[in-house]
């Protein structure tokens, strides 16, 4: 799908690639989208640039004047944990949970979600509402637009060849201010929104000052319903407010009909999203739609992956730079899979076929493994980025005497039937125990969210990594 892949150490070095290689060089961090889409063809990129290696950029930080400021490469699962961004930008925190999968939020980053310029995506319409800002940087410096600014078309940005969005920022809610994000999906997990909306209030004294409403999945952008805002504006949020708003709202959506949904179909769904919003706005109730303690699959990480004592620069292709990497405890040097995902590699090379590729595009679970303690998904991570990092798959859960508690379980409980997702179960339910030692139901549920299952109908799996916590002892996990 590439040709050469680069692990740069500094982001003057990255912009130095970006800029030698122009038009053919993409920027990768989490690669959920970008490889998804090279696989399909709509993308060309010879030359990826990864940007994980580079210490800071997966930084959440207030400044004195109240800004908040995200780095490149910041994931959609550390915004969720952030007690900063749960305080003073909710809405962004209620988009980014409702994002694929715990094992895909620990590798999408929120930039790249910005950067793909999707309508459906989640976090541009909680971070327009916002008003939020983009720092772009190329070898020759930097610019900032707003996020307006930055949408030219369907897909289409004011990012240059050569440039790189390197910080997303905007002001803090304050006290007089509170905001939401609501999504409407086919399914409760890995949804893509047949329409979204976020929506931030001013206060002022019981009537609204200012009002935000930003609505995706229903224009070729996402787009901003000025007129519903305005009609907000000096009421107390009545019944007769927010039922024009959300009228207002609809008339200004312009949807599309698709596999998905009908065009007549969502522009209803907005009228009906905007209302559940504000009115869980008015009752108090939206601060309660993230879990307090949510599941995020870091194991005994805090979800950041460790830099490396030595520079990886690259290229890799092919026939250089071997992939040096520790897997199940044992130290390998792999060859030609520079062009390779880690799951081919994992499959291909070492023989290590626990982990199963079910759709190849991070849909169903089935390639689970950890990399540095963190849960991803194995068929949307390049080989080239394991290096120097600890992977355990299936087969180096277990100690040599005896299996896992999780592996255990299942036999016991008899949540194993075809047995091809299995392995992608156990390593989610695994990775759980390590978090939340004892987890209750819901955290189970979501933890295992990203996992699809055809056999077993999911309650013996629940019950097997309930089990498990209760019986996992001193078990020593690898």
């Amino acid at each position: 799908m590439w040709k050469s892949y680069y692990q740069p150490g500094t982001l003057e070095a990255a912009l130095a690639l970006v800029d030698e290689y122009r038009d053919g060089a993409r920027i990768i961090a989490g690669g959920t989208d970008l490889l998804v889409e090279m696989r399909r063809g709509l993308h060309r990129a010879p030359v990826l640039v990864d940007l994980t290696r580079v210490a800071g950029l997966d930084e959440i930080w207030c400044d004195s004047a109240g800004t908040i400021h995200l780095g490149p490469t910041v994931t959609h699962n550390q915004v969720v944990a952030s007690a900063l961004l749960r305080e003073s930008a909710y809405p962004l925190v209620q988009a980014c949970w409702q994002v694929g999968t715990p094992a895909l939020r620990n590798r999408a980053t929120v930039v790249g979600n910005v950067v793909t310029a999707s309508p459906a995506n989640d976090a541009i319409p909680a971070l327009l509402a916002m008003d939020a800002r983009l720092t772009l940087s190329s070898v020759q410096g930097e610019r900032s637009l707003s996020l307006e600014e930055f949408y030219r078309g369907l897909r289409q940005t004011a990012l240059c060849p050569g440039e790189v969005v390197t910080e997303l920022s905007f002001r803090s809610l304050q006290e007089n201010e509170q905001g939401a994000f609501a999504k409407l999906g086919l399914r409760r997990t890995h949804a893509i929104a047949l329409v979204n909306a976020a929506i931030v209030l001013s206060i002022d004294g019981e009537r609204v000052a200012e009002a935000r409403i930003a609505l995706g999945s229903v224009a070729p952008t996402v787009v901003r319903a000025q007129d519903a805002e305005a009609s907000l504006v000096g009421s107390t949020l009545g019944d007769a407010a927010i039922e024009e708003a959300a009228e207002r709202s609809a008339q200004c959506a312009v949807p599309i009909t698709d596999i998905r949904g009908g065009a007549d179909y969502r522009r209803r769904m907005v009228r009906v999203l905007v209302r559940r919003t504000l009115l869980s706005l008015r009752e108090g109730s939206a601060a309660k739609a993230v879990p307090l303690h949510p599941p995020m699959l870091w194991g005994r990480t805090d979800g950041h992956y460790p830099r490396l004592a030595e520079d990886i620069t690259g290229p890799h292709t092919d026939g250089d730079h071997a992939i040096a990497c520790t897997v199940n405890g044992s130290s390998v040097h792999v060859r030609g899979a520079g062009r390779k995902t880690l799951l081919s590699m994992l499959r291909e090379d070492l023989g290590l076929t626990g982990s199963k590729e079910g759709c190849g595009e991070g849909e169903c679970g089935a390639c689970t493994v950890w990399m540095d303690g963190i849960a991803v998904l194995a068929c949307l991570v390049p080989a080239p980025r394991a290096g120097g990092a600890r992977i355990v798959t299936v087969e180096g859960l277990a100690d040599a005497d005896r299996l896992h508690p999780v592996q255990q379980a299942f036999i016991e409980e008899g949540a194993v039937q075809c047995g091809y997702c299995t392995p992608g179960f156990v390593m989610a339910g695994a990775n759980l125990l390590q978090e939340i030692p004892r987890p209750a139901r819901d955290q189970i549920a979501d933890a295992i969210g990203g996992n699809l299952c055809r056999c077993t109908g999911y309650y013996k799996i629940v019950r097997a990594v309930e089990r498990a916590a209760s019986e996992q002892g001193q078990w020593r996990p690898p």
